[in-house]
């Protein structure tokens, strides 16, 4: 299900860009660090692996990424340049980390090149997810596995209300609906689950997102959901000049 309000790329890269110069980039971390870290133990991250983080925003999960895959490089893409050029100085001393300006409709990278690829808090912007995971499938090598992680969906009933009090366009799917772009766009053994988020909730809560504190316990009790896939590999003939003639 879509908002009424249209998808607008220009849109949604200036309302980003807003939310960097006014800090918000930086408070991700604090919001999102605990599920994101479940996230990661999952994952199953490799010294050597190439990580693609969509929708890295000021880049804290690049930092984190960074000391995960040492050996390896870790790729940070946003829509909004000012989110990027704050990842940037964000990860100066992370030798192996590299933010760009992209989207999940167009990564700006090379075919089979990452490992794993993670999404926190960004694909129900994507204006069009279903084109988004086949561009995250073209990126990603045989064997590699993608994990999107969102608090905004259908099954989480705590959440409903974010929509409308967001300025630009959202989709509002569950998890069987994620579930079915990712089969759609190639991905096998595709599965989901739920992400408690255990950090502290305050006795009063006076933010708009929640009704109340009770409210924003539920939600987080509820859990983020977490969908992840492989992209399986591809049987190919044997090459004939690696056969013997009997």
């Amino acid at each position: 299900m879509t908002e009424t309000k249209p998808f607008d790329a220009d849109r949604i890269r200036e309302e980003f860009n807003r939310w960097a110069e006014a800090g918000r980039g930086d408070e991700m971390e604090k919001d999102h660090r605990r599920i994101a870290e479940q996230t990661l133990a999952r994952m199953n991250i490799q010294p050597t692996d190439n990580i693609l983080d969509l929708g890295c925003g000021a880049g804290w999960l690049c930092r984190i990424l960074s000391a995960e895959a040492p050996e390896g490089r870790v790729v940070g893409v946003d829509v909004a340049d000012e989110m990027v050029r704050r990842a940037r100085v964000n990860t100066v001393e992370c030798g192996n980390v590299v933010a760009a300006v992209g989207s999940a409709e167009e990564i700006p990278w090379e075919d089979s090149f990452f490992t794993k690829v993670i999404s926190v808090e960004s694909a129900y912007y994507w204006p069009d997810p279903a084109r988004g995971l086949r561009e995250i499938f073209r990126v990603l090598r045989e064997g590699g596995s993608v994990w999107i992680l969102i608090n905004y969906y259908r099954d989480n009933a705590h959440c409903h209300q974010w929509g409308p009090l967001l300025p630009i366009a959202t989709h509002l799917l569950g998890a069987e609906e994620w579930a079915a772009h990712f089969t759609n766009a190639g991905f096998a053994d595709v599965q989901h689950t739920r992400i408690v988020d255990d950090t502290p909730s305050p006795e009063v809560y006076t933010g708009r997102w929640f009704r109340d504190a009770a409210q924003l316990r539920a939600f987080k009790q509820e859990g983020a959901l977490l969908v992840w896939g492989t992209k399986p590999a591809v049987e190919r003939p044997p090459d004939p000049r690696n056969l013997r003639v009997l």
